[in-house]
């Protein structure tokens, strides 16, 4: 008896200390992490002189950002094998998702602030800096919590059902989703504190009023976006982990699927609109990851309870998505042949 306890609880740490074997030595983590930092000096020197970029420009960085992060994934399925390598890949492509939700509302607080466009660029290349850093100290706290403590996958997975609930409430609702900025938090702080201005001032975020310093508008905005970045990296973070137990994938996966936002922003800022299932999607992808999240924590207590496999995972977040996007589109032309209906219609009764 004894031994069948001792054995039943060296299980799961045991599971863990597999699930977490990392390729990241360290040679490869300071590549990786000079890498992303190159990039994300690129995106500062694009944005020094504010700008409103055209789509064409828009595209060109967009697909250089994407193609990036699936040669590096070619690279780590040829250098470590293919086990690493879908883990990346469902790994990114879960991010991605979830990044781009994440643009959404970037698009409601950018226009709630009337950010002239030729600013917006900046503004959320502040949020990718702050949401990259504030992923790195939730990764590392991660690694820390799931090497100590058995039930971090628990955890995890309550934290991303709950956090599926809420996204499918969203989606379900058809809620207003403009936003007062007058009442957030953080601007009522910041402005019990310090002056604020009433017009932009290029990139700066502060300037001299009347003889003390004063903050501007972008100040306020970049405020607000970091704060969103805390709560999308308390919803990512979880998520990657449910794909795969390697620190150094999870940060590879975040760093480069929030790297190109900032382009991306001017390409789907009117295609997003249009994506009116997407939350519906997203709702199903974190479910379905904090389902597979607690089992794999489950296994490690009842070595019987099944797991879901990375390769099946990656099948059914793509088939979820496909199926969104192609539910979104004919929702869309529904709509639009309803809209063309009542105008004839109108057009035959005036007449």
């Amino acid at each position: 008896m004894p031994t069948a306890l001792a054995s039943a609880a060296t299980a799961p740490a045991a599971s863990e200390a597999a699930t977490t074997a990392s390729i990241g030595t360290p040679t490869l983590w300071i590549a990786t992490i000079a890498g992303v930092l190159a990039l994300f000096v690129v995106d500062f020197l694009i944005t020094r002189r504010p700008h409103d970029p055209s789509m064409r420009e828009a595209l060109g960085w967009s697909a250089f950002y994407i193609a990036i992060p699936l040669a590096f994934g070619g690279w780590l399925w040829w250098q470590y094998g293919s086990q690493q390598g879908v883990e990346y890949y469902t790994g990114y492509i879960v991010e991605k998702s979830l990044s781009v939700d994440n643009l959404f509302v970037f698009i409601i607080l950018l226009s709630a602030f009337a950010v002239p466009r030729e600013l917006r660029q900046r503004v959320l290349l502040i949020g990718v800096a702050g949401a990259l850093v504030l992923r790195g100290i939730f990764i590392a706290l991660g690694a820390q919590m799931i090497a100590s403590f058995a039930w971090t996958f628990l955890l995890f997975g309550a934290i991303l059902l709950g956090t599926a609930v809420k996204v499918g409430r969203d989606a379900l609702s058809h809620a207003d989703h403009s936003i007062d900025v007058d009442q957030l938090r953080t601007v009522k702080l910041i402005r019990r504190f310090h002056p604020v201005t009433d017009a932009y001032a290029g990139t700066n975020l502060t300037v001299r009023a009347d003889g003390r310093r004063a903050v501007t508008p972008l100040a306020l905005v970049a405020v607000a976006i970091l704060g969103t970045d805390i709560v999308f990296a308390i919803d990512s973070v979880p998520a990657v982990y449910g794909i795969t137990g390697d620190p150094y994938l999870v940060f590879a996966t975040n760093a480069f699927a929030l790297l190109g936002l900032r382009a991306l922003y001017f390409v789907l800022e009117g295609a997003l609109a249009k994506l009116v299932h997407l939350g519906h999607g997203l709702a199903l992808i974190l479910a379905f990851i904090g389902v597979k999240l607690v089992l794999h924590w489950a296994h490690g207590v009842w070595p019987g309870v099944p797991q879901i496999p990375t390769l099946l995972s990656l099948g059914v977040i793509i088939g979820i998505l496909a199926v969104v996007t192609v539910t979104s589109v004919v929702a869309n032309r529904r709509d639009e042949a309803s809209v063309d209906v009542d105008v004839e219609s109108a057009r035959v009764t005036g007449a």
